[in-house]
């Protein structure tokens, strides 16, 4: 089993020439080169070709390299995607996404313009009627056309759109932040929690990436590089849980366990679907180590 890291996802605007080149030194697993948000409407060119050209450069290393476009129904859009398939990122994040549809009309958009298979999509998840259509949007995973590999959530939009308060805790939100990490798993698919606002709050910034991880996310997108490596440790399997995943492994590959479906293990009784999730433990600790070199 091989796992991309996908712990830290970090948001830089494409306008910013310091902040992209900023980003291929920073310990973060993903950057997401953003056309959308951080970009005003008369900057937008200059944004799509500068974040094209640093992408087409490379230089970033291991990190896994996002583009985010403008909203399919933008007038940006049909420029922004060109761009993507020219420069030929790991991923374009799609904002707004509410129907399969949108993601059928991504994939026959990087189709016909003949996209590099690697190009995955991302999805942000940032209004009601995406909550509402969750389950439908993860199993457009299992369409291959589509190519999508991950949804992001957009927690401030989401507040936005449905008046709830942004409160610790995150209350109002947690029923959409459950389903929507359900939809992703179930589609077999990576599902990264929403930005943490309050840059200067360092405790509640680590309770919510523990709350995000506790839930089921794979990782965390982030607005500063101050929250990378506290994002870092959350979402990384601690060294005693490794190695009791180690031997939960070793256990149940032994010759007089290979048929049985619970074994003993330090006198706790262990399923051998703990062994498996214990696989995907072993497995995400040995791609954090195979990305840090």
């Amino acid at each position: 089993m091989t796992i991309r890291p996908r712990r830290s996802v970090l948001y830089m605007p494409g306008s910013n020439a310091r902040a992209i080149e900023k980003a291929k030194s920073l310990p973060v697993d993903g950057v997401i080169l953003d056309l959308e948000d951080a970009v005003a409407p008369d900057a937008k060119a200059a944004a799509r070709q500068q974040v094209a050209d640093a992408v087409a450069a490379g230089g970033f290393g291991p990190r896994e390299l996002v583009i985010r476009t403008n909203a399919i129904s933008s007038p940006w859009f049909a420029d922004d995607i060109t761009a993507v398939i020219q420069a030929k990122p790991d991923a374009v994040l799609i904002p707004k996404i509410e129907t399969a549809q949108q993601l059928e009309l991504v994939g026959q958009r990087l189709l016909d313009g003949h996209a590099d298979l690697r190009i995955r999509v991302w999805a942000m998840i940032e209004t009601p009627r995406a909550i509402f259509n969750i389950e439908e949007l993860g199993h457009a995973a299992a369409d291959s056309e589509t190519r999508l590999s991950c949804f992001v959530l957009g927690t401030n939009d989401l507040a936005k759109e449905t008046r709830a308060r942004q409160v610790p805790g995150r209350a109002p939100m947690l029923a959409w932040l459950s389903m929507a990490v359900m939809a992703a798993h179930a589609g077999g698919i990576d599902v990264l929690d929403g930005v943490y606002n309050d840059i200067a709050n360092a405790d509640g910034f680590l309770r919510e990436c523990e709350q995000g991880r506790d839930f089921g996310f794979d990782g965390k997108t982030l607005i500063h590089p101050n929250q990378i490596a506290p994002c870092n440790t959350v979402f990384s399997p601690a060294p005693d849980e490794v190695a009791q995943a180690r031997a939960m492994i070793a256990e149940f590959a032994k010759p007089e366990n290979k048929g049985k479906g619970v074994v003993q293990i330090g006198g706790r009784m262990v399923e051998r679907m703990h062994a498996e999730m214990a696989g995907r433990t072993v497995a995400i600790a040995e791609g954090i180590a195979a990305r840090q070199g």
